[in-house]
């Protein structure tokens, strides 16, 4: 497994070490000594996996500050790109992203923790992600960003209109959650 830092300070870019033959593969999508070993120590209480049946379909940019949480993040079947935005008010990195493909064949995972917003934008018809989440999910304590928020730009590889549920296609400004006291649960 390697584990490589991104220019956002905690998020990582897992990639298995896959060992594959003629029956198939078999590879370790999680080991909780290795992502100790570079400061990944949540305890991952929940699992999600979604399904999107178009290509081209955008969800998040979610964020969950009650309790704080954090995602491992990968696409099991077809593609997505998988894109970590800094909310965090103290990084030196607050409001930049990063983004990265994660499909069935490369089975590349993106660990964004607490403190940032994550999303993603399928790039095959069906594409399955699944997800660790260091935190039960709360309604009343979770929020999102525009997906397409001009002051954070973030560069999606399909350029035409997303497919998109009512929830993300209200996300809210950027700019609105700057001063907000929320986000004060975030730090480095």
């Amino acid at each position: 497994m390697t584990i490589a830092p991104t220019k956002l300070p905690g998020v990582f870019v897992i990639t298995p070490n896959v060992h594959e033959d003629n029956r198939g593969f078999l590879m370790e999508s999680y080991r909780k000594d290795l992502l100790a070993g570079v400061g990944i120590t949540d305890d991952f209480v929940q699992d999600n996996h979604a399904r999107s049946l178009v290509r081209n379909t955008v969800r998040g940019l979610h964020f969950q500050w009650s309790p704080p949480a954090a995602k491992l993040m990968r696409a099991t079947r077809g593609a997505a790109f998988l894109v970590a935005v800094d909310v965090r008010k103290n990084s030196p990195t607050f409001g930049e992203w990063f983004g990265i493909e994660s499909s069935e064949d490369n089975r590349v995972q993106l660990y964004a923790p607490a403190g940032c917003a994550r999303g993603y934008q399928t790039l095959t018809d069906t594409c399955e992600v699944q997800y660790k989440v260091s935190a039960l999910y709360n309604p009343e304590g979770q929020g999102e960003i525009a997906w397409n928020d001009p002051d954070i730009s973030i560069d999606w590889p399909i350029k035409e209109p997303p497919f998109l549920s009512p929830r993300t296609e209200h996300g809210t400004a950027f700019k609105e959650w700057v001063n907000d006291s929320r986000l004060d649960a975030f730090s480095l």
